[in-house]
Formats: C-alpha cells, sequence, structure tokens
C-alpha cells in the first residue's frame, strides 16, 4: 500500500510536469539529418518539440531496459541452472521415499514388527 501512495505521489507530478512541457513547446523545430549540407538539407524532419523530447526519453528507456536486461541475463541463467537442480534433488527424496516407503510395506507384509520396520529406516 505504501508502494502505490508513493508511485502515485511521484507518478502524478511527473504526468502534470509532462503536459505542462507538451503544452509549452509546441512550436516546429526543425531537425536535420544531413551532416554535409546543413543549410539546403537532403532530409529534414520538421515536428513539435516536445515530439523529441518525449522521444528522446522513449528512446532513453528502450536502450536502459535493454541493457539491464541484457546485464542480468547471468542471473537469470544461474536461477534456470538453480530451479533445474532442485527439480532433480526433488525428484531423487520422491524417488528414495517411493522406494522407503515400498521396503516398509514389504517388511510389514513379511511379517516383521512394525517397531522393527520403522526402527530400520
Amino acid at each position: 500500500m505504501l508502494k502505490r501512495i508513493v508511485t502515485v505521489l511521484v507518478a502524478f507530478p511527473v504526468a502534470i510536469l509532462l503536459v505542462a512541457l507538451a503544452v509549452i513547446n509546441r512550436h516546429e523545430v526543425r531537425m536535420v539529418l544531413d551532416p554535409f549540407k546543413p543549410q539546403a538539407p537532403s532530409l529534414a524532419i520538421e515536428l513539435p518539440l516536445y515530439f523529441y523530447l518525449f522521444g528522446a526519453i522513449f528512446i532513453g528507456m528502450i536502450v536502459g531496459g535493454l541493457a539491464v536486461w541484457m546485464g542480468q541475463g547471468r542471473w537469470r541463467r544461474t536461477a534456470r541452472q538453480r530451479a533445474q537442480e532442485v527439480r532433480r534433488w526433488q525428484a531423487e527424496a520422491d524417488r528414495l521415499a517411493r522406494e522407503r516407503d515400498a521396503e516398509a510395506a514389504h517388511a510389514d507384509m513379511a511379517g516383521t514388527p512394525k517397531a522393527l520396520a520403522l526402527a530400520a529406516r
């Protein structure tokens, strides 16, 4: 609950700030993508300034997310290996429990007193 309150207290002011930024920066800005002829570019884009700002934020979030995801690859691989190891050990424990129960059942049928069968475990 506290995490949700903190998120709301941070998210609303940031959202209001971004909306205000978009409203204030509505004028067109020319982005020239031709470094050799900046006065007469062959490729130029005119978009509102807030589009460039939000685009930069979006690209930064994507690149940052990919960097974090790739950086955590080692830990995800280790977690997968440990999960496989846990499954193997659990299967081994289940197999041993079944064998123990089968031996106990066999000892009960053979007439061995139950106290001796339990002590043999």
